[in-house]
C-alpha cells in the first residue's frame, strides 16, 4: 500500500469555559482511506437528492442537514473503505500551560493523536497525504498550518513521504467524510447520543479520552 490519504476535521470550541453553545469537549478526527472513490459516490448522492427536490445544500454537513439526508450519507460512506480516529480533549481537564494560545491547544491534540493513534492505521503505507479542513479565519489559518505540518514533521516526516494540505470543507467530498464521522463522535460525548456513532463504530481503530485520568477542573 503505497500511498494512504488522511482526512482530518475538528469538534468543538476553544472557550474554557462553560455557558451557552460552548463544547465540554474538543475532538480531533482523522479518516484514512486508500482512495477517493467515495467522492465519486457523494457528488452522485447530492446529484440525486437535488433531482428528488430534497433541501440538500452546496455541499454536506452534518451539523445542518436533515436527518433524511444523514442517513442517505452515511449509507454512501459506509460502502467504502476507511477506518477513523478520535482524540478526545475534555477542556475543563486542560492546563493552562497547554492552552496558551488556540493553535498551541489544536497542535497539542493533533501532536498527541498522531503520536498514539495513528500507528495502526499507517503500518502499511509509504505515503501520505494529509488533508485538514481550514479551521479559523483566512488570517488565523496561517497558525493553524504551521501547528499541523510541525506535528506531521515531528511524528511522520521520518518514516514516511508526507505532504498536506489544508482546504475548506465544501471543496472536497472526502473532508465531508470526515466532518459526518467526527459529527457522529461529537454527538455521542457531547449529548451521550449513540444513534449515529453505532453506525461508524465498528470502524474506529482509535479513540482516546486523552485526560481522562485528570483529577483537577480548572473551572467549572
Amino acid at each position: 500500500m503505497p500511498r494512504l490519504h488522511l482526512f482530518a476535521d475538528e469538534a468543538g470550541t476553544f472557550d474554557f469555559r462553560t455557558g451557552h453553545n460552548i463544547s465540554k469537549y474538543f475532538i480531533v478526527c482523522t479518516v484514512v482511506m486508500p482512495s477517493f472513490e467515495v467522492a465519486n459516490d457523494l457528488l452522485a448522492l447530492k446529484r440525486s437528492l437535488a433531482w428528488a427536490d430534497m433541501p440538500v445544500g452546496d455541499y454536506f454537513h452534518a451539523t445542518t442537514d436533515r436527518d433524511a439526508i444523514r442517513q442517505q450519507v452515511f449509507d454512501a460512506i459506509l460502502k467504502h473503505d476507511f477506518s477513523i480516529q478520535a482524540t478526545i480533549m475534555e477542556k475543563r481537564k486542560a492546563a493552562p500551560k497547554i492552552r496558551p494560545s488556540d493553535h498551541r491547544f489544536y497542535q497539542y491534540g493533533w501532536y498527541y493523536h498522531f503520536l498514539h493513534g495513528m500507528e495502526k492505521p499507517l503500518e502499511a503505507c509509504d505515503e501520505l497525504h494529509v488533508t485538514a479542513a481550514s479551521i479559523g479565519t483566512k488570517k488565523g489559518q496561517i497558525a493553524f498550518t504551521d501547528a499541523v505540518r510541525d506535528v506531521i514533521r515531528q511524528t511522520e516526516g521520518k518514516k514516511r513521504k508526507v505532504r498536506s494540505s489544508f482546504w475548506q470543507c465544501q471543496s472536497d467530498p472526502c473532508l465531508q467524510v470526515a466532518d459526518y464521522c467526527t459529527w457522529a463522535i461529537q454527538r455521542k460525548w457531547e449529548r451521550g447520543d449513540r444513534a449515529y456513532f453505532d453506525l461508524i463504530a465498528d470502524r474506529i481503530t482509535y479513540e482516546y479520552d486523552m485526560f481522562q485520568k485528570g483529577t483537577i477542573y480548572y473551572y467549572d
